[in-house]
């Protein structure tokens, strides 16, 4: 597995632990997917200013995210073996972690297979979809040993 940083925000530290955890929550998904291992990845740490140009520029939505998620591929297949771009707004990150009582390093993890996941062609537009997604959500922080 590849992973390719690029840390653009002062929210939070980006330690060897935080990439460790990042690498983790990625294979997480790839196992629970039956996916081989042998991918290529990017991950952006960015600010609430930067993800807010970036949905508004891409999707159309003028307002701030948690993630977002550029798919190198449309028909989600892993035949070039990069998977695409994960954007993790850390100011996001910070205040979900707290509202919800957790620590950052679980809300990135989870953020961070959330994304993966729609790297991967999941969604959470329709019901039954959400639905599909949460349960492989909930399957790959089990992989972690991470619950809420």
């Amino acid at each position: 597995m590849e992973i390719y940083y690029d840390d653009r925000q002062n929210d939070i530290e980006i330690t060897e632990e935080i990439k460790n955890l990042i690498e983790k929550s990625i294979a997480a998904v790839l196992k629970v997917e039956n996916l081989d291992q042998n991918v290529e990845v990017s991950v952006s740490f960015v600010g609430d200013d930067e993800i807010r140009d970036l949905n508004r520029d891409y999707r159309g939505v003028d307002k701030s995210t948690d993630v977002l998620s550029f798919p190198m591929d449309d028909e989600f297949i892993i035949d070039n073996r990069i998977l695409g771009d994960v954007i993790i707004n850390t100011r996001r990150v910070m205040e979900q972690a707290e509202e919800l009582g957790h620590s950052n390093e679980r809300e990135l993890s989870y953020l961070t297979v959330h994304s993966i996941l729609h790297l991967l062609g999941y969604d959470h537009m329709e019901d039954e979809d959400k639905k599909e997604m949460r349960e492989r959500e909930k399957l790959a922080m089990k992989e972690l040993s991470i619950y809420r």
